[in-house]
């Protein structure tokens, strides 16, 4: 699967600013257990990125409200795919 790079550096912007602004906390703190698991940098972006894209699909798609409770149940359970 070809990859968008403009796409990927969007969800990357999204999750850095949620780092920078500790909103969700739980983005910084998937983060720090990714990298301390031995996931480079922009693996765990890619990982997290994952997340991003689950909510973005869905609020795009499927015309639901960001859902901030899957979103972070999601995180908790990297670096196994999202599946909701």
């Amino acid at each position: 699967m070809k990859v968008d790079s403009h796409l990927r550096d969007e969800i990357f912007e999204v999750i850095n600013n949620q780092i920078k602004a500790n909103d969700p906390p739980e983005t910084k703190i998937t983060y720090d257990r990714l990298i301390a698991s031995g996931y480079s940098d922009f693996e765990t972006k890619q990982l997290i990125g994952q997340c991003v894209a689950v909510e973005i699909f869905t609020v795009l798609k499927e015309q639901q409200p960001f859902n901030g409770a899957r979103y972070v149940k999601n995180l908790k359970q990297l670096p196994k795919e999202p599946f909701e």
